[in-house]
């Protein structure tokens, strides 16, 4: 990379740490945790601009899975990010009448799923896909939907993920595969040179600074991806990591703020760009 495109990455993510900063307490305030009651989206919903999707699923049914569940990090890393691609990036994020961003939830057999582009999948390590959702989930990828699943722990939960993702696609047919760094999604708009391991706040701020919530069993955050016959990325795989919580929690803790947040979104507005794209 030339010294002028590193400088203009440079300006860029600096950028972006000051707009965090000054609007850090004006979003700790609009966006603090309040109480949402759950609907999950119709037709109606979609206006033909962009919405976050955000995957409701049902549990993994002896509960072991670990992790949380579909609402881990909602609803304010849906806003906050929503916020921040219509922000930083010419995306038309669809918003309501008072300006606040139109996220929405959808279900793995509801036909709603087909207008995301991208779906974000919360702790996967808790989900449980039935027979009947296998199907239309591969459906959904196999005809250009991205699922991105993220805050998954330890070996564990990556192997209770594994059962439920082999129902959709099977092992022979769509390896797992690491994604290199120097792969277009690391570069869609910023420059991405390393896997970011991202805390949720709380343990970063129990631990003083801890990053690895599982101890050695986590020490290593992965991107992994399954992809298509062409290349394309149908399921993206951020593991050891939570790349949501750096959304989620951008205004609540100065310190956990500049440490995850610039390079969480920075990760994160790359992966839907690549979505939106691909």
């Amino acid at each position: 990379m030339t010294r002028t495109r590193t400088r203009t990455r440079t300006r860029i993510l600096v950028l972006l740490a000051v707009v965090f900063v000054a609007t850090a307490s004006v979003a700790q305030g609009q966006f603090g945790r309040r109480f949402f009651q759950p609907r999950v989206a119709t037709h109606l919903d979609f206006d033909g601009q962009f919405h976050y999707c955000r995957m409701v699923y049902g549990s993994s049914m002896n509960g072991r899975g670990g992790g949380g569940g579909w609402t881990t990090d909602y609803p304010n890393a849906d806003i906050n990010m929503s916020i921040r691609l219509s922000e930083l990036t010419k995306i038309d994020v669809s918003k309501d009448g008072t300006g606040q961003p139109n996220h929405l939830l959808v279900r793995l057999d509801g036909d709603e799923l087909f207008q995301c582009p991208l779906v974000i999948m919360s702790a996967p390590g808790r989900a449980f896909i039935t027979e009947a959702e296998a199907p239309q989930l591969r459906d959904y990828l196999m005809k250009g939907g991205m699922v991105w699943t993220d805050d998954s722990w330890g070996t564990y939960q990556w192997q209770s993920w594994l059962g439920q993702l082999r129902k959709v696609l099977p092992s022979a047919e769509f390896p797992i595969i690491d994604l290199p760094l120097d792969h277009v999604l690391f570069r869609t708009q910023f420059e991405v040179t390393e896997i970011p391991q991202i805390p949720n706040i709380g343990f970063f701020i129990r631990t003083g600074g801890g990053t690895s919530e599982q101890g050695a069993d986590s020490a290593v955050p992965y991107v992994r991806a399954v992809t298509d016959d062409d290349g394309r990325i149908m399921v993206l795989m951020t593991h050891n990591t939570d790349i949501q919580d750096s959304w989620e929690r951008e205004g609540d803790d100065a310190s956990y703020f500049y440490a995850f947040s610039p390079r969480g979104y920075a990760f994160g507005i790359n992966t839907f760009l690549y979505a939106l794209t691909h």
